[in-house]
């Protein structure tokens, strides 16, 4: 209990982040796929709710090994499941009143953290670098998020919500430095399964990835794609998506070029191992 004590401020701060962030990114998705909302019933929407709270939680505690002290960090975690479970709980009072049952958050928010760990600890990587491990855990998420959403294997969507949540990482990683969390307005975050439909503009860190490059290597292919932030390619028009569209496309072929070069080369072996550029 004393580290929860010392650690309070951070684990409220994250708390709020981790559920705004995946109350917007819900309600972003559903702007990049409208024929799928409006077939989403209010516990298709909570289970794409969760799914971004359990890949978050998995994040974090990997942050945690990097930022807190290790005696801390078990009771550190154990502390942010009672921290988002409060907020949840907040969360959905507006809609619910004194109605919403404490003991089923708590459940749930525990079966969120079980199956967190569950899915995602086998994937084996470290959270300050790129690695083809790392890359996969993102691909899965966001193909889990795509079926959810009833659009199974529509990578547009996958990549969006894989955006998501590799964009509020620095945001994490600044709360559990001590600094001050990146907005306020964080505290807006619930859940949309709640009918929460308000809009609000809330920076999700103070480090926003708005286009995504990556190259990675598979056996003797080289793969090249990139990717843009939902939220930026929204404010785009289409002449403007059409121009960048077509600069990606150029820079992706020269990169991609550039790392087959370089990745399959005698000298550069590590590359190959990492699988990134």
């Amino acid at each position: 209990m004393t580290s929860n004590t010392q650690y309070k401020d951070q684990l409220h701060q994250l708390a709020e982040l981790m559920l705004a962030v995946s109350g917007e990114s819900v309600t972003m998705l559903k702007r990049n796929a409208p024929e799928q909302a409006l077939k989403l019933k209010r516990q298709d929407e909570w289970g794409i709710y969760l799914e971004f709270l359990k890949i978050m939680f998995n994040l974090t505690d990997r942050l945690v090994a990097l930022h807190i002290p290790m005696k801390d960090q078990m009771e550190f975690m154990n502390g942010l499941e009672d921290a988002v479970a409060q907020q949840l709980k907040r969360a959905l009072e507006p809609a619910f009143g004194n109605n919403a049952d404490q003991m089923e958050i708590m459940l749930t928010i525990g079966t969120t953290v079980a199956e967190s760990r569950r899915v995602y600890e086998a994937y084996k990587y470290l959270i300050s670098e790129d690695s083809k491990t790392k890359n996969e855990m993102f691909h899965d998420f966001g193909e889990k998020v795509a079926d959810a959403l009833g659009a199974p294997g529509n990578a547009q969507l996958g990549s969006a919500a894989t955006l998501c949540v590799s964009a509020v990482v620095p945001a994490l990683s600044a709360v559990l430095q001590g600094q001050a969390p990146p907005a306020q307005a964080t505290s807006q975050g619930a859940p949309p399964a709640v009918g929460n439909a308000t809009e609000h503009n809330t920076a999700t860190g103070q480090e926003i990835k708005l286009v995504s490059l990556m190259s990675s290597v598979s056996g003797e292919e080289v793969e090249t794609r990139w990717g843009l932030h939902p939220r930026f390619r929204n404010d785009l028009t289409p002449t403007e998506l059409q121009q960048l569209s077509k600069l990606l496309n150029r820079v992706a072929k020269i990169l991609g070029e550039r790392y087959a070069a370089v990745a399959f080369s005698k000298d550069w072996a590590s590359w190959h191992k990492a699988g990134h550029a």
